[in-house]
C-alpha cells in the first residue's frame, strides 16, 4: 500500500472499501464470489439481448457525449468494466483502436458479438479483473465508467489507470441525489433510507491523497419514470427504505408532489447526475518499503 501524500483525517482507500458493506454490515455474495458475478451477468445479459438497440440506458448518451469530448480520434483506448456497452461502441467508432477489459466472460462474449454486428474492427478484449491483470500496455487513454463496485483495492486501481495512461485517465460514476420523495421522508419523517455508502467523492478524494489533482466534470440528468400502475409507483419507490414498519400513506404523501398521470400512466421526473474525473497521468511518489 502506498503512502498517502495528503490524509484528510481519513485513509479513504480503506473507507472504501469498509462501505462495500451493507447498510446492515453483510457483504453481498457479487462483492467477493466471482462465480455469483459471472451468474448475474449471464442472466442479465440474456435479458439485454431481447431488447434490441433500446439496451443502452436512456441517460447514457449524455455522459458519452461528455466522453468523447475528452478522446481524440488517433486515440489507443482502454475501457475497464465495459459491461454491456453503454459506452464502448461509440468510443470505437470515435477512437483509433479501442480495448475492452472484463472479468465476465458473458460480457466479453456479448460484446464481441454486438461489435461485430456493428462491424466495428477496430476492438479488442482481454477477459481478466483490471486488478489483478499484469502491468498492460501502455494506452493513450484509460477509462471506466461505474466499474469499480466489486473492487476493494481501489488505490492500486487507480494507481494501475494513472500508470497505463499516457495522455489522460477518465473515471466515471453515476451520483445522486437519491428521488426527492426518499430525502422527504428521512429529513421529514426520520425513515432510514438505504443511500450509497460509495461516491465519486470518495475517488476524489483517494486520487487526492495519490497526489492527483483531477479535473471533476458534473453531469445533469433529467430523467422520468413511468409506472404503469399506482402499485407498481408505490412499490418501485419503497425500496430503498430501511425502516422495519413504516406507513403506506407516508410513502403517498412524499411521493405526491412529484408524480403526476399521464394517459393513464404515473411520472415521476427527477435529476440524478454523473461525474467524470480526468486527469493527465503524473508520476507517483516511489511506494515506501518497510526495513
Amino acid at each position: 500500500m502506498k503512502q498517502s501524500v495528503v490524509s484528510l483525517g481519513c485513509n479513504f482507500a480503506e473507507l472504501w472499501q469498509e462501505n462495500m458493506k451493507e447498510w446492515d454490515g453483510t457483504i453481498s455474495n457479487r462483492m467477493t464470489d466471482d462465480g455469483c458475478e459471472e451468474a448475474f451477468w449471464q442472466s442479465f445479459l440474456e435479458k439485454k439481448k431481447k431488447q434490441g438497440e433500446s439496451y443502452i440506458n436512456s441517460y447514457a448518451p449524455k455522459i458519452q457525449q461528455e466522453l468523447l469530448a475528452l478522446l481524440q480520434p488517433d486515440d489507443r483506448v482502454a475501457e475497464i468494466g465495459p459491461g454491456w456497452g453503454n459506452y464502448t461502441f461509440s468510443t470505437a467508432k470515435h477512437v483509433r483502436y479501442l480495448t475492452c477489459i472484463d472479468s465476465s466472460k458473458s460480457v466479453i462474449t456479448f460484446l464481441k458479438e454486438e461489435g461485430n454486428r456493428k462491424q466495428l474492427n477496430n476492438m479488442s478484449f482481454i477477459h481478466e479483473k483490471w486488478e489483478g491483470l499484469a502491468p498492460p500496455q501502455p494506452y493513450d487513454v484509460v477509462f471506466g465508467i461505474n466499474c469499480y463496485y466489486r473492487v476493494q483495492d481501489i488505490q492500486d486501481a487507480l494507481i494501475k489507470m494513472n500508470n497505463t495512461a499516457s495522455r489522460l485517465a477518465i473515471a466515471g460514476m453515476t451520483s445522486g441525489p437519491e428521488k426527492p420523495h426518499y430525502l422527504d421522508l428521512h429529513h421529514e419523517k426520520g425513515y432510514e433510507i438505504k443511500f450509497r455508502r460509495r461516491d465519486y467523492i470518495h475517488l476524489q478524494n483517494i486520487l487526492y491523497q495519490l497526489g492527483i489533482m483531477a479535473n471533476c466534470k458534473i453531469i445533469e440528468l433529467p430523467t422520468t419514470a413511468i409506472y404503469d400502475t399506482y402499485e407498481e409507483l408505490i412499490k418501485a419507490n419503497s425500496s430503498k427504505i430501511l425502516t422495519n414498519h413504516y406507513s403506506t400513506k407516508d410513502i403517498e404523501q412524499a411521493l405526491t408532489p412529484y408524480v403526476t398521470q399521464n394517459e393513464g400512466k404515473y411520472e415521476y421526473s427527477y435529476t440524478f447526475h454523473a461525474v467524470l474525473l480526468y486527469w493527465k497521468p503524473v508520476k507517483l511518489f516511489e511506494e515506501i518499503v518497510p526495513s
